[in-house]
Parts: structure tokens; sequence; C-alpha cells
């Protein structure tokens, strides 16, 4: 099962990375759970910043705008987060595995299929309920760069088609 159509191509942000003999295979952001913290830090911080404006402390207008710049501040931290998880790729080539990841710095680890020895995907209580996993990936004893790719989308298919490309078939070997 292929999760990209062969007309599909990799953003420009992702693109500028593949090798002019690499096809690619899937291009995905991770999944959209990783914003499940920020989210419920700005609700919360709302939450609290409402209370707070309405209780004895808050009296001066000065406590006020404490509250509600603090408010501002966590609010752009998560816009912030938003705009990182937009321009993070995992890319799966016909070649290796890439993780684009940053906003201004930008950071790329990349690992060859061939080095892979072997790979497993694990999938918590919530990530079963929301729909992502984890790849767990090991080089030949070696530390890698990319060893653990966490709130991996559709990981069981995921898994398959990477686990496809590093051992193919005798028809895909021809």
């Amino acid at each position: 099962m292929r999760l990209v159509t062969p007309g599909d191509a990799a953003p420009a942000s992702v693109n500028r990375y593949l090798l002019p003999h690499e096809q690619q295979v899937i291009t995905m952001r991770r999944h959209p759970a990783i914003l499940m913290g920020p989210v419920a830090m700005v609700l919360g911080s709302l939450i609290f910043a409402g209370i707070l404006s309405n209780t004895a402390i808050a009296g001066s207008s000065t406590v006020l705008a404490v509250i509600w710049w603090a408010w501002l501040l966590i609010l752009v931290w998560f816009v912030w987060k938003v705009a990182e998880w937009s321009v993070d790729y995992f890319v799966i080539t016909s070649a290796r595995l890439l993780a684009t990841s940053g906003l201004i710095t930008r950071q790329v680890n990349m690992m060859p299929l061939g080095k892979v020895t072997d790979m497993r995907f694990e999938r918590s209580i919530v990530g079963r309920m929301v729909g992502y996993g984890t790849f767990v990936m090991e080089s030949a004893g070696q530390d890698q760069a990319l060893s653990r790719i966490n709130y991996v989308p559709y990981p069981e298919q995921l898994y398959l088609e990477v686990v496809g490309l590093i051992f193919p078939g005798k028809e895909d070997a021809a």
C-alpha cells in the first residue's frame, strides 16, 4: 500500500534534501497530537488568567495587565509550536529515512535504509485512541540521530511500507 501517489512531490522545504536518484515514497508531518501539550497549556493558562482576573489579587490595572501579558506570551509560544509542527517532515525515500525540523535553525537527520537492522513501532494507550505511534530503529549497535521518531500517524501502514523497503520481496528486487 502506497501512502503517496507517484505524482506527489515533497514540499520545497524537504525537496532540497532529496538526491536526484531518490524516489519519494512517503512524506508526512508528525501527528497533530504532538500539539496536545501546548493546547492544554494555552487553555489551562487562559482559565487561570480568567480566575486570577476575577479575584481580589487582581484589583489593580497593573496586575491585570501582567496577568494578560503573561497569557499572551504563552499564546505566542503556542503559535510558535504550531509553526514548527507545520514545517517538520518525516520523509521515506527509496534509499533513506529523513527527518527535517526547525523554523530558524534547520535540522536534518538521516539514516540510510541499508543501515537499519531492527525496527519496531510502539503505541501507547493515548496513541491508539488518537492514532499515532513511535518508530524505534536500530543500526548495527550504533547510536543514530534518527533512532526514535515520535508521533507517527498511521504507524501500522508506515511500518509495513518501511519494512517492505528495507527487506524487498522477490518481485520488488528485480
